[in-house]
C-alpha cells in the first residue's frame, strides 16, 4: 500500500489535469465533483494512503449513501484516471495505480426509465414564451431546437448562425461537434427554423453565436449563453406547465415522439449522435437520410 498524505494543495493540480482531459463540460463537472467529494471523504475519515482498498472503501460509503450505480461508476472512472495521473507524476507508483484500476464498480440492475413529455405537453411548452419580446422569441427558439432536433444543452449553447444551412432541400444543423468531439449533422423541422428566423430578425443577429444572454429591458448582450443558462430556460417554462424536466428530457422527448411517429430507429440515432444504441437501440450503421428525417415525424408545429 502506498502511504502518502493526500492534500488539496498537492492533488488539486492533478485533479485539474483529469478534468481538463475530457471534452464534455458535463463530464468535466461530474469528474470535478466526484474527485472533490473523494478528497473530502479521504480527509474526514483519516485515510493515510491511496490504494485499491481505499477506493473500495469509498465505493462502499457511496453505496451506503444511496448513490446510484451509474453515478458511483462515473466517480470510480474519475478516481482511476486520478490514480494514473498521480503515477505519471511520481506521487504514487504505477503498480498501485494498476491495482486501483482493478477496483470493482457497481453492477447496474435494470434500466432507468427517464423522463419525457407527451406530444401535448411538448406543444404547450413551445407556446409558453412571450413572443412579443426578444427574450421570448429566443426562448421559443431554444425550446424548438431542443425538442425539434434533440440537441444536448451544451450543443445548443454552442450553436452559431453558420451552423444552420440548407442541405438536400432542407435546413440542417451542419458540422455540430458533440460529445467526445464527434461531428454530426442534424436535420431541422421547418417549425424550428421558423422560430429561429423570428428570433434572429427581431434581435438583428446575422453572425456569430446564435443564442445570447439578455439583460434588463429586453436588451441582448454579445455573450453566448452557457449550458447552465439553457438549463434554466427549460426549467422555468417546465415549472409553468407543472412538470419537472431538464434539457436532456427534451432530447429524450424528441426521440420518443419521433419513434412513435414511425421514424426509423437508426435515423433517430444519427440525429442524436449515439455511437451505440442503448437509448435508441443498437447502432446499425446506415447512411443518414436528410430527405426523410426523424424530426419530420414529430407532429409538432409552431
Amino acid at each position: 500500500m502506498t502511504q502518502l498524505a493526500i492534500t488539496t494543495n498537492t492533488i488539486q493540480p492533478i485533479i485539474n489535469l483529469v478534468c481538463n482531459a475530457v471534452t464534455s463540460q458535463h463530464t468535466r463537472r461530474a469528474y470535478s465533483r466526484g474527485l472533490t467529494d473523494f478528497m473530502a471523504w479521504h480527509g474526514s475519515t483519516g485515510q493515510s494512503g491511496f490504494s485499491k482498498a481505499t477506493v473500495q472503501a469509498h465505493v462502499t460509503e457511496l453505496r451506503a449513501q444511496g448513490i446510484s450505480a451509474s453515478s458511483i461508476n462515473q466517480r470510480l472512472t474519475a478516481i482511476r484516471k486520478l490514480a494514473n495521473e498521480l503515477a505519471d507524476n511520481g506521487i504514487i507508483d504505477h503498480s498501485t495505480a494498476q491495482a486501483i484500476a482493478r477496483a470493482e464498480g457497481v453492477r447496474s440492475e435494470g434500466k432507468r426509465l427517464g423522463n419525457w413529455l407527451t406530444k401535448e405537453q411538448a406543444q404547450t411548452l413551445i407556446g409558453l414564451p412571450d413572443v412579443s419580446t426578444i427574450k421570448g422569441l429566443r426562448d421559443r427558439a431554444i425550446l424548438a431546437i431542443l425538442l425539434g432536433c434533440g440537441l444536448r444543452r451544451e450543443e445548443c449553447a454552442a450553436l452559431t448562425v453558420a451552423h444552420v444551412q440548407q442541405r438536400e432541400g432542407r435546413w440542417v444543423i451542419v458540422d455540430l461537434v458533440g460529445k467526445r468531439s464527434k461531428t454530426r449533422s442534424v436535420p431541422m423541422p421547418a417549425w424550428a427554423k421558423a422560430a429561429i428566423d423570428a428570433y434572429t430578425v427581431a434581435s438583428g443577429i446575422v453572425a456569430g453565436s446564435l443564442f445570447r444572454s439578455m439583460r434588463r429591458g429586453d436588451k441582448m448582450t454579445g455573450d453566448s449563453m452557457t449550458a447552465q443558462a439553457i438549463f434554466d430556460v427549460v426549467r422555468s417554462y417546465a415549472v409553468a406547465i407543472g412538470v419537472e424536466v431538464r434539457p436532456h428530457d427534451l432530447r429524450r422527448t424528441f426521440a420518443k415522439l419521433a419513434h412513435k411517429g414511425a421514424a426509423p430507429i437508426e435515423q433517430i440515432q444519427l440525429s442524436l449522435g449515439h455511437s451505440s444504441v442503448q437509448t435508441t437501440e443498437r447502432y446499425i450503421g446506415v447512411q443518414q437520410d436528410l430527405s426523410s428525417a426523424p424530426c419530420d415525424a414529430l407532429g409538432l408545429r409552431l
